[in-house]
């Protein structure tokens, strides 16, 4: 009885066959497009802008140099200090002078009350900065206006500002608005 020979496997097609596995892969995988940072840039100004005027007792500056620390107003701070900090002079609650100045507005739900709508938090950084040490500084901002925005709500409408229907949120926002200005990384020390 002699050998009988096994027919070979047509390989011809086997690139075919990678080709729509990738396809396939790529068209059914679900992308996270929640990662990132959470900041809506403003929309493009039409024309010539006028200089802004902003008072100096209306700026904090946040600077991360290239060593990863913070300097808060020109006063190193740590970052487990920098939240409260900054709900500080975002709220102003004393109506102290070197504070954000408080003016009147009319709000939804809330009537007339004296918000701090023209306080800017300038984050600024070294080039040798590290990544994480930027991302914890912006996620500590986020976090105070956060626990402001919470506080209020709670205070308001007894739930959490997330909570809130899309009315009320807006109403929240223009009690606490986020104003964070992030310039461009300059060379403050080289590393």
């Amino acid at each position: 009885m002699g050998k009988r020979k096994t027919p070979g496997i047509n390989g011809s097609s086997s690139a075919d066959i990678a080709f729509m596995l990738l396809i396939f892969f790529l068209i059914t995988t679900s992308m996270d497009t929640d990662k990132g940072l959470a900041r809506r840039l403003p929309p493009p100004i039409q024309g010539e802008t006028p200089p802004v005027d902003i008072k100096k007792r209306n700026i904090m500056v946040v600077l991360i140099n290239t060593n990863n620390q913070i300097l808060c107003n020109g006063e190193y701070v740590e970052l487990s200090q920098l939240k409260e900090r900054v709900k500080e002079f975002i709220e102003n609650p004393y109506n102290a002078e070197d504070k954000p100045e408080r003016v009147e507005e009319d709000i939804p739900y809330f009537g007339k009350m004296m918000v701090t709508k023209n306080h800017v938090i300038s984050l600024m950084n070294d080039r040798g900065t590290e990544y994480q040490a930027y991302i914890n500084v912006q996620n500590e901002l986020a976090k105070a206006y956060t626990e402001l925005r919470n506080d209020v709500s709670q205070k308001k409408f007894n739930k959490p500002f997330f909570e809130l229907p899309e009315d009320q949120q807006q109403a929240v926002i223009k009690v606490y608005p986020q104003k964070i200005s992030e310039a461009e990384p300059k060379n403050y020390g080289g590393k």
